[in-house]
């Protein structure tokens, strides 16, 4: 007589709340003939006690009992090696049940595929058997529901995060999301608090503990005693948006520098700056490169404003706004970080808090793409004369040819200044040969991105405007071939 084998059903039991089961796992577990749990050694199943009222007295019940629970073990595999090996064996368990034709109700805490240790069975058993799997409630939704507050709205990033991961890489990740859920707190706690340290938004992030059942717990992270949390707790970070509405006590400026052109030279630290302010302030070029996020308001002015922008960032933030500055490469090189502290040295903004985040500059990108140019002394000089005399670029210029070091070259052309470029070579030629390797780096890290070398006599002023960044090499400054082609590089030693 041929046995059909039963069905394996993963039941999701949701985050505690027997209330909260649905209405198909609640026939599920009525219908089947087996009831399978697993429990800590123990023998405490909280699934077992959630699932309890909708289970039948003449049911057949497997209790999984997990050899370990932290990685102390004398097991000669490690601690993976025997979950391992306990995994096999429930495996092997229930399978006979199902060969015998006996439908399993596998339970689950939360949601079966939602760090649950069903799928351990699930991959274990379905290729052989029918399986089902019946999705639960998972303790991030309950937690939020503890507190009250949205996660995320529209277009923004909602990212679930393990405990058990290092604190610096938690760090990044919080950095770069809008909002985010630790799970696996317990013995991780110290490290989630650290991480939360890390990327600024410990103040933000709330605690919850056994959500949704009697013993829940709801606090500030920064306020819970970490000798006391529980595996069954949830560190939740909302979306900045949440508090957008309330005007901060005390507001702050923060300049910021997105990097030269590509988005993924934008670090995470000034991504988590510009999430997190209620207003952008900068020039509109470089606001646009900036998503748009729901509640922030945005301020674009022309480029040649600098200290009205500073000032008028820093009036916002004396009225409680959080004002982030938004500048192109690095804000501390030619751009908006030197500005806003000039006009906040003024006795009228004494009181408003003023940050700088760096950025990736326009010469290390440059550089990047060309080899190498930068690999030993180099100076970095703007050719502007809007700001300064021309005299005093010429003498700087002078001065770093003379000694024999590298030049980045700023801001060496525009619509306006098209003779400074020229100048510069006749002065430069003065002090280093003809051949004297020139890297010409065009809208760097953009999609009309261009990098060549020329020589210094061949340096074309024609052919330079405001969106170039030129590298002049010294003396050491060699053209080599790779397998990349040809590349620049600046010896670190001398002959």
């Amino acid at each position: 007589m041929t046995v059909t084998p039963g069905k394996l059903w993963g039941v999701g039991l949701g985050p505690g709340d027997p209330e909260l089961v649905t209405v198909k796992a609640a026939r599920v577990i009525g219908e089947a003939d087996v009831i399978a749990f697993h429990s800590a050694q123990h023998g405490r199943s909280i699934s077992r006690g959630v699932a309890d009222r909708y289970m039948r007295d003449d049911q057949t019940e497997e209790h999984l009992v997990y050899p370990v629970t932290t990685e102390t073990t004398d097991h000669p595999g490690g601690y993976q090696g025997a979950i391992d090996e306990f995994y096999e064996r429930a495996a092997g368990r229930l399978a006979a049940h199902l060969q015998a034709g006996r439908s399993v109700a596998l339970l689950a805490e939360g949601d079966p595929l939602f760090y649950s240790s069903y799928m351990h069975m699930h991959k274990r058993l379905a290729d052989r058997f029918d399986v089902e799997v019946v999705p639960g409630v998972t303790s991030v939704s309950a937690a939020s529901a503890a507190l009250a507050t949205p996660l995320v709205e529209r277009d923004e990033v909602f990212t679930v995060l393990p405990g058990t991961l290092p604190a610096e890489e938690l760090a990044r990740r919080l950095r770069t999301t809008d909002a985010a859920a630790i799970m696996k707190l317990g013995r991780t706690f110290p490290t989630v608090v650290k991480a939360l340290e890390m990327s600024g938004r410990l103040g933000e992030a709330k605690y919850v503990e056994r959500a949704s059942t009697e013993q829940q717990r709801v606090l500030d992270v920064a306020d819970v005693d970490a000798s006391a949390v529980p595996y069954f707790s949830i560190a939740v970070v909302p979306s900045p948006s949440n508090n957008r509405t309330e005007k901060p006590s005390c507001g702050e400026v923060v300049v910021v520098g997105l990097g030269p052109g590509a988005d993924r030279w934008t670090t995470d630290e000034v991504r988590h700056e510009l999430s997190t302010a209620t207003d952008l302030v900068g020039y509109v070029t470089y606001l646009d490169r900036v998503a748009v996020r729901t509640g922030q308001i945005r301020h674009a002015s022309d480029n040649r404003v600098e200290s009205e922008r500073a000032a008028f960032a820093l009036d916002l933030a004396k009225r409680g706004k959080r004002v982030v500055v938004v500048s192109s490469g690095d804000p501390g090189v030619f751009a908006m970080a030197a500005a806003v502290l000039e006009v906040a040295a003024e006795p009228e903004w004494s009181d408003v808090p003023v940050r700088v985040v760096p950025g990736m500059t326009a010469a290390n990108a440059v550089a990047s793409r060309a080899g190498a140019p930068l690999g030993h002394d180099y100076a970095v000089i703007s050719l502007s004369d809007r700001l300064k005399p021309w005299d005093i670029v010429a003498t700087r210029l002078a001065a770093v040819a003379a000694a024999d070091m590298a030049i980045a070259v700023y801001n060496p052309a525009s619509k306006s200044r098209t003779w400074q470029v020229g100048a510069m070579r006749d002065l430069l030629l003065e002090h280093r040969g003809p051949d004297t390797p020139v890297v010409i780096g065009r809208a760097v890290g953009s999609d009309e991105e261009s990098v060549r070398t020329v020589r210094l006599a061949d340096l074309e002023p024609s052919e330079i405007d405001m969106r170039c960044l030129l590298i002049i090499g010294s003396s050491q400054t060699r053209i080599v071939r790779t397998g990349c082609g040809a590349q620049v590089f600046t010896s670190r030693r001398y002959p």
